[in-house]
């Protein structure tokens, strides 16, 4: 008999036995009919289960009918009996949440005793969803108990809140259901802090739980409470508002300084000794966590508490924090809330040291999400500035504290330690000793006696490379913006700069006047006159005369830019392009190694689906922004072949598209519409990303005996040439004089010519792969790794020139090659 059942599992030899008893038989009749209910259910599923579900239909009706015309006092046993019988047989999950809520939203005079008894059965339950909704059920009873019952149920809330915050249960849920049991806690005693709100095992809570053990106030209280009720990424005014009084009322505002500074410094959690930080992990996976998922709440209520009430002194705190729960490699697992939170604080604080702390963490963190939040934070500081959001980036690219050159001294001991910017990629530590010498490696005396400050200046020289590289590929970006700035600001930001000034030294910039012409100078050169704007130079403004008389002052000088400017490579409107009107298919149908390719997309800052055997795996789709943001540009690609395996090895490439932004949407545009500086860059990056991936670049490949792809190798290893490989070919016209094999070296169309004693080498400009004459005998030649060409100046970095280089140099001196795969295939040729 259910009844019977329900009575004994009902006992729990407390004081609420006889409540609980007293409500099952107020309501036999629907123990009566649930017990009907669950016998005609388990008939159903036999082979006359169309009776029986007609039945159950009937029985169904009966419950809903009887319910319906229940008084007070029924309904509210009809309501603790149906959560009684709320369980798990071994036929389903009987489980009455709709009846329950629906009872006890219309039934009134609930008691002390049965709100208890409701919030002890919720608690009950093992199963997150389930016990949320009858604690739901069990808060709306509470509701409508006067001060007396509220104090009288006391026990049985704080139960309830200590099982909630150990109970996995999804965010909004948690959040709504602990808003209201600590409102109706708060309503009894507004000095009490319930227990688990402040975790007690949690390092970065210490400051927090201290205050409240030692010195416990009902300002304290309410001002814990009111940081915990934030759930949202950002806060509300009000929520701020009410905020900053209660951090005065408490005397807090130190105390939230305290926290913020544990939770960016003090140790993280571990899972071995604190258990996991989310209730869907299982299993002994150790690692380590900053903040528990059921108490993210109340850390990002502190965060934007110590951001509203600290001032400047906070925002160091905010960007580590920011960093160790959102950056690679911090030891700690990512959290995106916490994360997110003080991005977006940095975002109001105002202040303009928190400009620099964001431009640091855009350049360290890869996180997708984050890095789109950190780009809505950027252009939220920059509206509290009052400048755009470039001018934003601009001016947040921290200086390291270096001098204008570059560089940094620190006297040690007699010993001068130095850091410097040495050139567009390189930042160098040096040491000298009291004698002079000179070394890259610490002195032992150095190691041994400022290993601290030794630490902090290795770690400093780190930021300044990551600085370096975030803003040579920020001002390269600037190729497509065609932006112009004032003078004076130029060179505040730019020239002047310790670090992006390296970079900006190394480039042609244009100047305009009074007169309004603009005039190209060369690197490290002042403008004439007095300018008024200034701007990138972009071969693609300038006469084939200009670009030529740049091309040969920079080798002829020997001036290497940070990168290929004067060199760079020109991509206009084809006939073709202006037929197909919205997609070029200049770059198509190439294979090209996948895995290579998809390194260099997130390399150069496109973003790309991954192609694998998977839902939307098979149409590929790479994209980039360019013209500050204005256009995107879209390359599309598929597997080449269904290899069988997670990716394909191959793949072929296909159109290239662009898009307008239109607000927040972007719309497809036609290529004669869009801005040549644009089209161009576009196009470059897609270049590269053909020319260095595909299979007509591998020098392994004749080796595979594989011959699926023979015909598109052999028309693209030797065919016409790129515009990147054209601009290769101009490069040698002006290096190959000047080298001591210049003799044997002749450019012939796509090939460099190179005439050894042993015979008569063509190195093609675009694949770099090499036939030997009379017969193009195919000559594979595997460059070593980490060689190029050598002591040969080059004005712009290009793997390709080097290899090239690397290999006319050794054909030129065949007689001395003693690698003896080559000699087999130069004997072969012959």
């Amino acid at each position: 008999m259910l009844y019977d059942a329900l009575v004994a599992e009902s006992r729990r030899n407390d004081s609420l036995d006889d409540v609980r008893s007293a409500a099952l038989g107020r309501v036999r009749w629907l123990v009566d009919l649930l017990e009907r209910q669950r016998t005609e259910f388990r008939l159903s599923m036999g082979r006359e289960y169309k009776r029986f579900e007609a039945a159950g239909a009937a029985t169904r009706a009966e419950i809903d009918g009887r319910l319906a015309a229940c008084a007070d006092e029924e309904g509210r046993a009809a309501v603790l009996c149906l959560m009684l019988a709320a369980c798990f047989d071994d036929a389903s999950l009987w489980q009455y949440d709709a009846e329950i809520g629906s009872l006890t939203a219309r039934v009134r005079g609930w008691t002390s005793d049965e709100v208890a008894v409701m919030l002890l059965r919720a608690t009950e339950h093992d199963m997150g969803f389930w016990f949320a909704d009858s604690l739901g059920s069990a808060l709306d009873a509470a509701d409508r108990l006067d001060a007396d019952g509220r104090r009288a149920v006391m026990p049985w809330l704080r139960h309830a809140h200590r099982e909630l915050v150990d109970t996995t249960v999804e965010a909004s849920l948690r959040a709504s259901l602990a808003q209201r049991l600590r409102a109706l806690l708060a309503s009894v005693d507004q000095a009490h802090i319930p227990e688990g709100l402040i975790p007690a095992d949690a390092p970065w809570a210490a400051p927090l739980g201290d205050r409240a053990r030692t010195a416990p106030t009902p300002e304290l209280a309410c001002f814990v409470r009111h940081l915990a009720d934030l759930s949202g990424p950002r806060p509300t005014q009000k929520w701020r508002r009410t905020c900053l009084g209660l951090a005065d009322a408490a005397s807090a505002r130190d105390l939230v300084a305290d926290v913020l500074r544990a939770l960016a410094e003090d140790d993280p959690l571990c899972s071995g000794g604190n258990g996991a930080h989310a209730g869907w992990i299982h299993g002994d996976h150790h690692y380590h966590y900053v903040v528990h998922q059921n108490d993210g709440d109340l850390a990002r209520g502190v965060l934007w508490a110590a951001a509203l009430t600290g001032g400047p002194a906070v925002v160091r705190h905010l960007g580590a924090l920011a960093l160790r729960t959102g950056g690679p490699g911090t030891g700690v697992v990512t959290d995106l809330k916490l994360a997110g939170a003080a991005i977006n604080a940095l975002a109001e604080t105002g202040d303009p040291a928190s400009l620099e702390t964001l431009w640091r963490l855009r350049s360290r963190i890869r996180h997708r999400a984050l890095r789109k939040q950190l780009d809505t934070a950027l252009v939220t500081a920059a509206g509290k500035q009052g400048i755009t959001a470039e001018q934003l980036i601009e001016r947040s690219v921290p200086d390291h504290g270096l001098a204008p050159d570059g560089s940094l001294e620190r006297e040690w001991g007699g010993h001068r330690v130095r850091v410097a910017i040495e050139d567009a990629t390189t930042v160098r530590l040096t040491f000298t000793r009291p004698d002079g010498g000179t070394s890259r490696t610490a002195p032992a005396a150095v190691k041994d006696g400022f290993p601290d400050a030794l630490k902090e200046l290795k770690a400093l020289a780190r930021e300044v490379r990551g600085t370096l590289s975030g803003e040579r590929a920020r001002i390269e970006a600037l190729m497509s913006a065609g932006r112009e700035w004032p003078y004076d600001e130029w060179c505040r930001y730019y020239r002047d700069h310790p670090v992006t000034g390296t970079l900006a030294r190394g480039l042609i910039w244009e100047f305009r006047d009074a007169d309004g012409e603009w005039r190209a100078v060369a690197p490290t050169a002042e403008p004439p006159g007095e300018p008024e704007r200034v701007r990138l130079w972009h071969p693609i403004r300038a006469s084939t005369h200009d670009i030529r008389a740049w091309r040969e002052r920079l080798v002829t000088e020997r001036l290497r830019q940070p990168f290929k400017q004067a060199f760079r490579e020109i991509y206009l409107l084809t006939p073709a392009e202006e037929e197909t009107g919205g997609y070029s298919n200049r770059f198509a149908a190439h294979i090209v190694h996948y895995r290579q390719l998809y390194a260099l997309f997130k390399e150069r800052g496109w973003q790309a689906n991954f192609l694998g055997r998977h839902e939307g795996g098979y149409d590929g789709e790479a994209r980039a922004e360019f013209g500050d943001g204005a256009w995107r540009a879209c390359f599309h690609h598929e597997p080449a072949t269904d290899d069988g395996g997670y990716a394909p090895e191959h793949a072929a490439t296909d159109q290239v598209r662009f898009e307008r932004r239109d607000g927040r949407r972007w719309r497809e545009a036609p290529l004669a519409e869009v801005p040549p500086l644009v089209f161009s860059e576009a196009m470059r990056d897609v270049d590269l990303f053909v020319g260095v991936t595909s299979i007509a670049a591998d020098p392994d490949w004749t080796d595979r005996g594989e011959d699926r792809y023979t015909g598109y190798r052999r028309t693209a290893t030797f065919g016409a040439l790129t515009a990147s490989a054209e601009i290769r070919r101009e490069a040698l016209e002006r290096i190959v004089p000047r080298l001591r094999i210049a003799g044997r070296c002749t450019l012939d169309g796509r090939f460099l010519i190179v005439r050894g004693d042993l015979g008569t080498y063509k190195i093609h400009l675009g694949s770099a792969n090499i036939l030997m004459e009379p017969h193009d005998a195919y000559l594979c030649i595997v460059p070593s790794r980490g060689k190029g060409g050598g002591k040969v100046f080059l004005p712009f970095e290009d793997e390709r020139l080097s290899l090239i280089l690397s290999k006319a140099l050794l054909l030129a001196a065949d007689t001395k090659i003693t690698d003896e795969s080559i000699l087999v295939q130069m004997r072969r040729g012959a």
